[in-house]
């Protein structure tokens, strides 16, 4: 038996990333213990699955492919509702992912991912109980699966991973969260505006770490930060879409020249 296998902290957050029931996801996620870290084998990828559990609704499609809904209608804010809790309930299974497929970072890296699965796991939970009290719930609307998919893009590198998905598109919300606190208050949903708040202050950190762990992995491989972040985004097709919430980006670790990007 492998040591990774021997962890109760690598089996169990294991069992909560292929966990498919979204409510037994997040339960896993609250009891993992947020001090311990999990052994991980050589090759932790390979006891991996291709992709983690999720439900089997929402409906998958492509980006373009999602409807586009205003804010207007009780319906269209619903439909923000649901798009915000599916992509918490993916960055759950990011941030596990990130604590279980790369070996060989130091401790603090796999506390900082658990105690981001574990906020992400709670604003899941946020999120889910304010559909329910609109008489919707998580599912019900169809999503899109960009970010599992620049998990998969960046599995073979903890240095691309820590660029391409927590400050590239999970800074992204830094960006477009303001916006729609400011709308939803405009319609008179203080209750949903405020738990958007309180997700947008939390994302802050968690670019931050993923701001952290990008350096320090540049500089263990003697790479300049800013010029291999532009350097990853030219490689991956990607940019950084203005306007930029700079005041965020900059609390969460981004450098003047990285916002030129």
């Amino acid at each position: 038996m492998s040591a990774a296998a021997a962890c109760p902290q690598y089996e169990a957050a294991c069992t909560a990333l292929l966990s498919a029931d979204p409510a037994d996801k997040c339960a896993r996620v609250a009891a993992l213990d947020a001090e311990a870290v999990p052994v991980l084998s050589d090759d932790p990828a390979s006891a991996l699955a291709e992709a983690p559990g999720r439900p089997e609704r929402p409906v998958l499609l492509h980006p373009r492919e999602v409807p586009q809904r205003g804010l207007g209608s009780e319906v269209g804010r619903i439909a923000l509702l649901h798009a915000v809790a599916h992509i918490e309930f993916n960055a759950i299974n990011l941030a596990l992912d990130a604590t279980l497929r790369f070996p060989d970072m130091p401790d603090d890296y796999y506390r900082d991912w658990l105690s981001v699965a574990a906020d992400e796991a709670r604003h899941f939970g946020m999120l889910r109980e304010r559909l329910r009290e609109h008489g919707a719930d998580y599912g019900e609307f169809p999503a899109h699966n960009g970010l599992w998919e620049m998990a998969e893009k960046t599995a073979h590198d903890v240095l691309h991973r820590m660029a391409l998905v927590p400050r590239v598109l999970e800074a992204r919300g830094l960006d477009v969260t303001p916006g729609m606190i400011t709308r939803l208050k405009q319609a008179g949903d203080t209750r949903s505006a405020d738990i958007l708040r309180v997700i947008l202050d939390e994302e802050i950190r968690h670019v931050a770490i993923g701001t952290r762990w990008f350096r320090f992995c540049c500089e263990q491989r003697g790479e300049d930060a800013d010029t291999g972040f532009r350097r990853l985004l030219v490689r991956y097709g990607v940019a950084l879409r203005p306007p930029l919430n700079e005041a965020a980006r900059g609390a969460a670790g981004f450098s003047a020249e990285e916002l030129r990007s």
